[in-house]
């Protein structure tokens, strides 16, 4: 199958990408072809008497126990911070102080 340029466009609207360049343009084109020439291949496949797969396993949700456990203590995580003090990683101001929710 091939694409043609208005198909890309469309494509790059909906997905908001910009091919402008020339070369990425081109590039992309070919890509998109190079999957369509592999989903197309998929039709050759016989599938005659091939039940569609609805679950791949049988198997039900197999969950370990939720068990809390310490795994790093509180100075080996500030061990490595560029800036803390004796207890909390210190960080930028992110929100200013007369910053409101509305």
């Amino acid at each position: 199958m091939k694409i043609d340029e208005k198909t890309l466009d469309r494509i790059a609207e909906l997905a908001r990408l910009d091919y402008s360049d020339p070369v990425a343009r081109k590039a992309m084109l070919a890509d998109m072809e190079k999957v369509l020439t592999f989903v197309e291949k998929l039709n050759e496949v016989d599938t005659k008497g091939v039940e569609p797969l609805i679950f791949m396993t049988d198997e039900a949700d197999v969950l370990r126990d939720d068990v809390a456990e310490t795994s790093i203590t509180k100075k080996e995580a500030l061990m490595n911070a560029p800036v803390k003090d004796s207890d909390y990683f210190k960080v930028p101001r992110v929100v200013d102080k007369g910053a409101t929710g509305s």
